[in-house]
């Protein structure tokens, strides 16, 4: 953690108390929350999710001891919402996904990392099962849940599912790693155990909205294929594309998706198309061969 420049980072808000929420399910959080019980803090990033933010921290209220939000100085109503949920957030300018999902972990007050993206949230299932292990916790390092995406208008059961995800784990056996934006979490055993019940993930509202975001990712990742010096042949775009295209909308089955699974199957391919297209360009204005 020592890597990080914390200096701009300073307390935002003023104490509030989790809403008195009850769950549906069996297990009370209420009675879980006790001494003898591993405590877990949720630990969420954001930038300008004002739209998000509230659905978020409000499934992870009935799970979660403590909510840390380090916000990377967004100019909407995050923070605002954010002080419904906890005190403990930080502003911080954007140091890259990883590194501002570690920050936000060495904020943590508890061992028990939750994490999600403003865009996700727990199903009533996940909640349920996280609550049902939450007193033996230690028994594993890490715990892996499916996520399953909303994408427009319905869901994908097939092209980006069930996409399985490390967001539940102990922070001194696992950490935020990866390449950016395309961060996932290092667990340093194989003691991981899968859960059941799905991340919610909200991705896009719109095709331009996957648009936006598109271009934004293929930069951040054709600066890091140009930082680790990666060799890019010109064929890389159409080959490293057409065999994510062909991998989504076959052999994940994503055609039962519908036409959402084959705009997704075909952006998927235009992601990867232009992620490498730039790395070449890069080159070329370089002067140098990719």
């Amino acid at each position: 953690m020592g890597r990080f420049q914390w200096s701009n980072s300073t307390w935002r808000g003023s104490p509030v108390s989790f809403s008195p929420y009850q769950p549906p399910w069996s297990v009370s959080a209420a009675n879980l929350r006790s001494n003898n019980v591993p405590k877990i803090s949720a630990c969420i990033i954001s930038y300008n999710e004002e739209k998000k933010l509230a659905d978020c921290l409000r499934s992870l209220q009935p799970v979660v001891d403590e909510i840390i939000v380090v916000d990377s100085l967004s100019t909407d109503a995050t923070l605002t919402i954010a002080k419904q949920y906890t005190d403990k957030i930080f502003e911080q300018k954007f140091l890259g996904h990883v590194e501002q999902k570690n920050l936000a972990v060495s904020k943590a007050s508890h061992d028990w990392i939750l994490s999600l993206d403003c865009d996700e949230r727990l199903s009533k299932q996940l909640t349920a099962a996280i609550l049902a292990v939450k007193n033996t916790l230690p028994a594993y390092d890490a715990y892996k849940m499916p996520r399953k995406t909303f994408y427009v208008y319905r869901w994908l059961q097939y092209c980006w599912y069930p996409d399985k995800k490390i967001r539940l784990f102990n922070k001194h056996k696992a950490s935020w790693g990866g390449t950016n934006p395309h961060d996932r979490v290092i667990v340093a055993t194989n003691n991981i155990h899968e859960l059941q019940g799905d991340i919610l993930h909200y991705s896009f509202d719109s095709i331009s909205a996957h648009l936006q975001t598109l271009d934004k990712f293929t930069d951040i990742a054709a600066r890091e294929i140009i930082q680790r010096g990666k060799k890019v042949t010109w064929l890389a775009p159409l080959t490293h594309a057409s065999w994510t295209f062909v991998r989504m909308y076959f052999l994940r089955r994503g055609c039962l998706d519908g036409f959402a699974g084959l705009v997704a199957s075909a952006l998927s391919f235009t992601h990867v198309f232009v992620k490498y297209s730039k790395v070449i360009f890069h080159y070329r204005r370089q002067g140098k061969p990719p």
